[in-house]
């Protein structure tokens, strides 16, 4: 079995806990067919039946896939979506988890990501995120600074934080693969400040010129820097208003994922903190639109209530 094939088995067998009895579905489309495929060999020995369907990419992230794609998510136990494009905040997603199906997401997933960041022991990084999220789910108040001039204050409390473990085990539960982070939704309309993406930004890749991000009353009302603060404009531009709500704040727990310019990959890496534009419904709010874009930032110091959670990139929190 070649290195594709280990990562697509770990994925299956041991994240997503796929039984012999069991229905599986894989979503792919062109740029992630040899990885679907991979998916698909692998599930032939561990369920009963297993399924691939692959779509025409999708232009954004968070745009929903066809009808017939969403329809079929629901009427299977398992979903393992590998597209170059995210549909993890997507209807398509909820209503499959709501129907009873286990749905893994891998928005970007490259072979070489896949082969890397599937390695990882995924209990350490499951103990490690519980603890995170667990910080984040007590908190109030979030205060996020770092040397490239990122000072916001994010008001957090009431907000209930997801762990995304790679362990996708339980009826109707989501989650990211490769995995390792904890995130929530900061109060609609509150958050206040600046922050500074200096990592990489989801649909644009590795950040060149640093995008500098100015937040009032949880909306972005400003976008500077370089071409790909440019890029960033245009896209939120094209989607509308409700596009520029501040969505989550998110904190990487995995210790072999690295910045790639590939956000799946990005957003777990340890000891550093994203933050995302757009739809929020996921994760309890109100903001449904077909776009969340999520900006990672390197190095960062995260207070919440008073007592730092990172400091410099460094995780004060034990696994």
């Amino acid at each position: 079995m070649d290195a594709l094939h280990e990562a697509a088995l770990i994925a299956a067998r041991d994240c997503m806990g796929i039984q012999n009895h069991e229905q599986v579905l894989v979503v792919t489309d062109t740029p992630t067919r040899k990885i679907g495929q991979a998916l698909f060999d692998v599930c032939v020995d561990l369920c009963q039946e297993v399924f691939m369907l692959e779509m025409i990419p999708r232009r954004t992230n968070g745009e929903e896939p066809p009808e017939a794609v969403a329809e079929m998510m629901k009427r299977v136990e398992v979903v393992i979506a590998a597209t170059s494009t995210s549909i993890t905040h997507t209807p398509a997603r909820r209503n499959a988890c709501r129907a009873g199906a286990r749905v893994g997401t891998m928005p970007g997933i490259t072979e070489e990501v896949m082969i890397r960041t599937m390695r990882a022991d995924y209990h350490r990084v499951a103990r490690l995120t519980y603890r995170v999220r667990d910080i984040l789910s007590k908190g109030k108040t979030a205060h996020l600074t770092s040397n490239n001039g990122t000072d916001i204050t994010l008001p957090i409390e009431g907000s209930v934080a997801i762990a995304s473990t790679g362990l996708i085990l339980e009826r109707g539960t989501f989650g990211n693969l490769p995995s390792g982070e904890a995130y929530l939704m900061p109060q609609e309309g509150k958050a206040e400040g600046v922050f500074v993406v200096d990592g990489s930004m989801a649909g644009i890749g590795l950040v060149q010129e640093p995008i500098r991000i100015t937040v009032e009353q949880g909306m972005a009302v400003k976008i500077e820097g370089g071409r790909e603060a440019r890029q960033l404009e245009a896209k939120l531009q094209q989607v509308g208003p409700a596009a520029r709500n501040l969505a989550e704040l998110g904190v990487g727990t995995n210790y072999m994922a690295k910045i790639t310019g590939k956000i799946l990959e990005d957003e777990k890496v340890l000891g550093t903190v994203h933050l995302a534009l757009g739809n929020n419904v996921s994760m309890g709010g109100t903001v449904n639109v077909p776009f969340h874009v999520d900006g990672i930032i390197t190095s960062p110091t995260l207070i919440i209530d008073g007592r730092p959670l990172l400091e410099n990139g460094q995780l004060r929190v034990e696994d």
